[in-house]
This record gives structure tokens, sequence and C-alpha cells, in this order.
């Protein structure tokens, strides 16, 4: 089962990605702040991680090389989200390690998608 992390501090935001990611066959794990991120990076890496631009304790910006210097890191799919065309933080995300951006709202058409174009290969749902 392939297994996505979705880290997001807005529940409504998780709710419905968790949703989503299920109905399309995923496996989901959610964090709501960069600790339980970071955390549940460490202790199974999933293999994709919808991680919001801001969030509590760290920024996202940070995470990232923090997701991709761990075991298996770099296999990890990341998608840095946001509900905002910020330019500069893509540029930094994808230098990072970002594979991709997801802007919010989505719906299953986009997050689909998404994931294809970070390289994550889609399952059958």
């Amino acid at each position: 089962m392939k297994i996505i992390l979705v880290a997001d501090d807005a529940p409504v935001i998780r709710k419905v990605a968790r949703r989503l990611l299920q109905d399309m066959g995923y496996v989901v794990v959610e964090a709501e702040t960069a600790d339980q991120v970071l955390s549940i990076c460490r202790e199974n890496m999933p293999d994709a991680v919808l991680l919001d631009y801001d969030m509590p304790g760290m920024k996202s910006i940070d995470i990232i090389p923090e997701i991709v210097r761990m075991q298996s890191g770099h296999d990890c799919k990341i998608l840095y989200c946001t509900s905002e065309l910020l330019v500069p933080e893509m540029t930094r995300a994808k230098r990072a390690g970002a594979q991709g951006f997801l802007m919010k709202p989505f719906n299953r058409k986009i997050l689909s998608h998404k994931l294809a174009e970070a390289g994550f290969e889609p399952i059958a749902a």
C-alpha cells in the first residue's frame, strides 16, 4: 500500500485531502505540526507528503531538506501546498527537494495530476 502524509495545521484541509486520497486507494497519515511530520517520517517514511507551506513549529521550507536527508527521504515525493501564488517560496521549495506544488483548494483530478507530475506512481482505485 502506498502511504501519503497529509501535513497541514487546518483540520478541514486534512479531512478533504484524506477523503480524496483514500478514495484513490492510498493509506493516509496526518500531521498538524512540524514535529509530527518529522517524527512520522523518521518512524516510517511515507511514499509522498502533501506539505502545507506554513507548519506550526518550523517553516516548511526548512522541513523539506530534513525529510530529504532522512533514510529513504530522497524517495519520498514532496508536494509543497499553498493557497497563494508564492513564486519565491515555490522556487526555494523546489531547490530544497520538493517535486511539485499543489494550490489549495484542490479536487481529486488536480491532486491525482500533481502526484503523477511529481513522479508518484498512481494506484488503481
